[in-house]
């Protein structure tokens, strides 16, 4: 039996897991089996901020338009939206977050359509 050397291709998969872990400090980018543990962590971590980016943004456009709900009006976020669901207005917390940051006039006009 001939012997196999996977020179090649096993020094291919190094490379591309050292490329991935460029940037990282120390031996977690120089060497081979603790850089791959560390890019099976960061991968992991990445999955779940993608999952934890959507719920904090939306929880700081919640808190931006109570918010300006409270010091416009004496209601609240959750009064304002049950108001906006019944007025069939289709703006989603972002833009209304938006409305409530940059643009107060057309906040207030909105507000005072719906109550």
């Amino acid at each position: 039996m001939v012997r196999i050397k996977r020179g090649n291709i096993a020094r291919k998969r190094r490379k591309k897991t050292l490329f991935l872990a460029k940037g990282f400090r120390g031996s977690h980018s120089k060497l081979f089996r603790i850089a791959n543990a560390q890019i099976i962590k960061a991968l992991s971590y990445s999955y779940v901020g993608r999952k934890q980016c959507k719920r904090q943004f939306r929880r700081l456009w919640i808190t931006r338009i109570n918010a300006t709900i409270r010091r416009i009006k004496d209601s609240n976020y959750s009064s304002f939206m049950n108001k906006i669901k019944k007025a069939k207005i289709e703006l989603n917390r972002k833009m209304l977050s938006q409305l409530a940051l940059i643009d107060l006039i057309n906040f207030k006009q909105l507000q005072q359509i719906i109550y």
